[in-house]
């Protein structure tokens, strides 16, 4: 029986490239030297073409999609996939998965260790000892974290795992979100009034249409001079414009930030700020995590040709598409 075609449309890391090759033929769209060579293998594989791996930062528009007639299952590398053509993979009977759960830890921890990086600013104590200035003088003293409100924005599975490791740091935790869930955290309904009441604003909500900038500069502004912004979640939940704006002018008082809009390009307004930490989009880029990731897309394939409910379809495509 020969193996299922599969296109992947983002570049494969060494880890998940080898065991995907073993289980699938491979087509890698990515790897085309240009968008002339791009259309000759699209043109090339299309009607075979029964699978598909994206990571959870690719966009697929409906008009890219409806070149592979007969795919069936696209399987994310990520959490996010909010660059899925959800509305037309339904009418296409096309399933979507993803990868939650898996790198929930590692997302969490990379939460916490920027919003202890911002409000101690450790980073910028390490510039200072290796600068000399230590020799000078002391560095000026920072914001504890213990006894502080951090209003967590999306308490899903990874905004619990954060509120979790907050609460361990003896911090009140408060949320925002669609609706009221049974936990022992105080709900807010209002954005806005929750960032006037917090500390610390921590965004891990799905990226897409419904949140973009949902962190405009009247949250910011509601956050206030003593506030610190943390997003683990899309560059586009922040807008980017107002979250520099507000650095700038002392309307909060720092930032950690391990996504941005423009990725990879980041505002140079935000280098060299002891207030503020920088990541390249790493919340979850650890060798094991990433492993766990890579064998649930695989396993989410494998089931799918195997005639067997996926483990993970996404949950805008529950009874839209067979699982």
């Amino acid at each position: 029986m020969s193996k299922p075609e599969i296109v992947a449309i983002a570049p494969l890391p060494g880890f998940f490239s080898k065991p995907l090759h073993e289980q699938f033929i491979v087509h890698d769209l990515h790897g085309a030297a240009d968008a002339d060579a791009r259309r000759e293998l699209i043109a090339k594989i299309a009607s075979t073409t029964r699978g598909m791996v994206a990571f959870g930062g690719s966009q697929l528009s409906a008009e890219q999609l409806a070149k592979f007639p007969n795919l069936e299952i696209i399987s994310v590398f990520g959490v996010g996939y909010d660059g899925m053509p959800l509305a037309a993979c339904a009418d296409a009977k096309v399933k979507v998965t993803n990868t939650p759960d898996v790198l929930n830890d590692e997302v969490a921890d990379t939460a916490v260790a920027l919003t202890m990086m911002a409000s101690r600013q450790f980073v910028a104590s390490q510039k200072f000892v290796e600068s000399g200035a230590w020799l000078k003088g002391q560095y000026p003293l920072t914001t504890s974290m213990w006894g502080k409100t951090v209003g967590v924005i999306g308490l899903g599975r990874i905004g619990k795992e954060i509120a979790d490791r907050l609460r361990a740091h003896k911090m009140n935790v408060v949320y925002f979100g669609r609706s009221k869930q049974d936990v022992p955290y105080t709900y807010y309904d209002s954005l806005v009034a929750m960032a006037g009441d917090a500390d610390v604003l921590i965004a891990i909500t799905p990226g897409g249409a419904g949140t973009k900038h949902l962190v405009n500069a009247e949250v910011l502004a509601a956050l206030g001079p003593t506030g610190i912004f943390v997003n683990v979640a899309r560059g586009s939940v922040a807008d980017e414009a107002a979250l520099v704006a507000a650095i700038e002018n002392g309307t909060i008082a720092g930032a950690g930030l391990d996504v941005f809009e423009g990725e990879p390009k980041v505002p140079e307004a935000l280098f060299n700020r002891p207030n503020v930490i920088l990541l390249p989009h790493v919340a979850s880029a650890t060798l094991e995590t990433r492993v766990a990731m890579g064998n649930l897309v695989i396993e989410n394939l494998a089931l799918h040709f195997a005639g067997k409910p996926v483990r993970t379809l996404v949950p805008e495509l529950a009874g839209k598409v067979a699982g």
